[in-house]
């Protein structure tokens, strides 16, 4: 099981929420102008820098950001 920075796996926790607001909603332009800055946000976080990401670790950051319970209400625009 890996470690992932704080920062990393709040941005990919709040990316999900975003992402289920949107496909509710998706004449929201905030809601993709948001999930465009956290998708660059996780995908250029330094933790990327120093190992190359591979797609368990993408399955398994995302897994983790789902398992955390519902973030629709901490995260809004």
């Amino acid at each position: 099981m890996r470690t992932f920075p704080d920062d990393l796996a709040r941005a990919q926790q709040e990316w999900s929420a975003v992402y289920r607001r949107l496909a509710a909603r998706p004449d929201r332009t905030e809601l993709r102008r948001r999930l465009y800055r956290l998708s660059a946000q996780v995908f250029f976080h330094p933790y990327w820098q120093q190992r190359r990401p591979d797609l368990g670790a993408w399955r398994e950051l995302r897994d983790r950001a789902l398992s955390c319970g519902d973030t629709n209400e901490r995260f809004r625009p």
